[in-house]
């Protein structure tokens, strides 16, 4: 027995407003003061494994582990751990000092020694010294639960164990005790508002189920264990099974019974030293009516929660991914809570990105169906990175898929790569179009001329890929042209139709202009005024009257209606109206223009096609106005039946 007396110490700062600071300033919330203490209990472990792995001597079979044990009638909360412990000197200088990081110096103690000792043990595992404390005032953080906390401890390599003892008031003492079991016993003598909480047993093991499921040695609260998922991304992925993969992503999202559609594993060391799991979920629960999914990945440093929703590691157009990044780089502040020098974030999420979107275009490559399946469920978002991710736009673009006329079977798509390849070589804009849905598209009079011509056409149905699209403006040197601009350029190859069709599908651009056709179009350029930018002879028709063409730079017709009706006070542009004299309509016309009776005739026909081309858009304009027109033309329409049988 021991006759040593209790001795009384100073903290060596101005600890009272200190410790004020550490316990109630630096922390958000009190249950952060378990996971530090739990943290720095697998600190001790840690070390004392790396001892036993290179000193026989202090090897035995005690399996390493810490325990909480709650105990509501003494108000306290006892924090258990077999690991290191500490001597008088080491209580003094790590708890009687602030800001001194016992394991910090540990650290730095065994990199000097390493060469000289073996740091495997025999299973040729190496020994972690992946250390969480290195700040020295976790401890501290006691003080955010407990009025007075009482450290009792003893050192692997003593006899004698110690009690250290403090209020947080400014003074703190040692004594010696018998008996002391290897390691450190944190007793919290809990504040009276902490009491109710933390002697509860299952509010505990929810504590380490959030922050401390990871630590790399058992935790138990009272008699359960607590932590028993592994850390898998800390293993090669060979020796990672399927069935762990599932489960670490059932236990991550919380979507028992599911299976992720993919998962990348991740482990770099340079230029960032991180390891991760990434998994895309099955369904897009967006896309049933369920609301923006709100959550991030999954941040830890060295195996313990930092933030477990973290929306700065993915760009928000991979906002669906779930997973985990651990990174041993993390440079934390004093609580573990807010990063210290965010400048790490944005580095984690460049490559975090690259290697996604690397993986996809992987997927897409190598497992068609499975990246079919997840376009179908997370195109929507995907491909709105197009217009805020510069850097990796090309990328983002080689994995789009969108309808196309090379195969217009429902649900076939093609890639912007297929199509290039699939181009003529004098071809030098991608064409595309967009539109309600792919019939609509098919029958649009812009069509016309690339089907008789065998030029491909992606037909765009979604608003969201016309966005895409303008915001790409260019593939593979290729530039993206919406078919109803001015800007198209034809191949030289394609300048004429294709030698089956017949003279009247060629269109009226090859085709001589009957007589009349220059004074149908004054009457409808009269008519249209100001409605239309111009309007001229077609040189993009087949069969259709007219259609309207978007004037050079302008935007797609389907983009102006979406804006038209989400932005207040757009202003649609003056667009051209291309005639085809070859259509039977147009001809009659001609032909009727050589009387100036019939001019108002025209001009209300010219009104007519002009809305029809409208609605063929989706934009219904003068409705009113169109409405009487369609009774005006159809009431002569009618005079001019009989019912004479002939």
């Amino acid at each position: 027995m021991t006759t040593a007396t209790r001795e009384e110490f100073t903290f060596q700062t101005e600890i009272k407003q200190l410790l004020n600071i550490l316990s109630h300033s630096l922390y958000q919330n009190r249950e952060i003061a378990v996971r530090e203490l739990v943290s720095n209990a697998s600190d001790s472990l840690n070390k004392l494994r790396h001892i036993q792995l290179s000193e026989a001597e202090y090897r035995d079979d005690a399996p390493l582990k810490i325990t909480l044990l709650p105990d509501a009638t003494a108000k306290t909360l006892t924090i258990v751990d077999n690991g290191v412990g500490l001597t008088r000197e080491e209580l003094i200088e790590n708890l009687g000092t602030i800001a001194h990081s016992g394991s910090l110096d540990f650290m730095k103690k065994a990199a000097e020694a390493k060469a000289g000792t073996h740091d495997s043990d025999s299973s040729g595992n190496k020994s972690d010294l992946s250390l969480i404390g290195q700040f020295g005032v976790g401890f501290y953080a006691a003080f955010m639960l407990a009025d007075t906390v009482e450290v009792i401890t003893r050192s692997y390599r003593e006899e004698t164990g110690w009690k250290w003892t403090s209020d947080g008031t400014g003074q703190y003492s040692i004594e010696p005790v018998d008996e002391a079991p290897r390691g450190a016993q944190i007793v919290l003598h809990l504040k009276e508002d902490a009491i109710d909480e933390f002697t509860k047993e299952y509010r505990l093991e929810s504590i380490v189920r959030r922050y401390s499921t990871f630590v790399p040695h058992a935790v138990y609260v009272g008699e359960k264990h607590v932590n028993n998922q592994p850390p898998i991304w800390v293993e090669p992925k060979s020796q990672v099974t399927p069935e762990q993969y599932k489960s670490f992503y059932q236990w991550l999202t919380h979507h028992a019974n599911e299976e992720p559609l993919w998962h990348l594993h991740l482990s770099a060391d340079s230029p960032l030293q991180f390891q991760s799991i990434l998994y895309c979920p099955p369904v897009n629960l967006e896309l049933q009516g369920f609301g923006r999914l709100e959550h991030g990945l999954t941040l830890c440093a060295k195996r313990i929660l930092v933030q477990d929703d973290n929306k700065d590691l993915l760009p928000d157009y991979l906002h669906f991914v779930y997973g985990l990044v651990d990174s041993a780089d993390l440079p934390l502040n004093v609580s573990r809570e807010t990063l210290q020098d965010n400048r790490l974030i944005p580095k984690l999420r460049k490559v975090l990105t690259k290697k996604v979107l690397d993986y996809l275009a992987e997927l897409a490559e190598e497992q068609p169906a499975t990246y079919a399946k997840f376009y179908e469920q997370f195109g929507m978002v995907l491909r709105g990175g197009v217009g805020v991710d510069f850097e990796n736009r090309e990328k983002i673009a080689r994995l789009l898929r969108l309808a196309s006329s090379h195969d217009v079977t429902p649900g076939a798509t093609t890639s912007l790569g297929e199509y290039v390849k699939r181009m003529r070589e004098d071809q030098t804009q991608i064409y595309y179009l967009g539109g309600p849905d792919l019939a609509s598209l098919l029958r649009n009079p812009h069509y016309e001329t690339f089907r008789d011509r065998g030029l491909e056409v992606l037909f765009l149905t979604d608003p969201v890929d016309e966005f895409a699209l303008s915001h790409l403006q260019e593939f593979d040197g290729k530039s993206l042209v919406s078919i109803d601009s001015a800007d198209i350029q034809l191949p030289a190859s394609a300048e004429s139709p294709s030698s089956s069709t017949t003279g009247e599908e060629q269109g009226g651009s090859s085709q001589i202009a009957p007589a009349g056709f220059d004074r149908v179009l004054e009457i409808f350029r009269q008519a249209l005024g100001e409605r239309v930018q111009d309007v001229r002879k077609a040189t993009r028709l087949a069969t259709s009257p007219v259609c309207l063409v978007n004037p050079q730079g302008s935007m797609s017709s389907q983009l102006q209606k979406v804006l038209s009706q989400t932005v207040k006070d757009f202003n649609l542009s003056r667009r051209i109206l291309e005639v085809n004299p070859q259509a039977p309509l147009i001809g009659r016309l001609a032909t009727l223009s050589s009387s100036g009776t019939n001019d108002d005739f025209i001009a209300d026909c010219g009104l007519q096609l002009y809305a029809s081309a409208m609605l063929l858009d989706g934009l219904v304009v003068e409705p009113d106005l169109t409405a009487d027109r369609m009774r005006k033309l159809m009431e002569e329409a009618a005079d001019k039946r009989t019912v004479i049988i002939t």
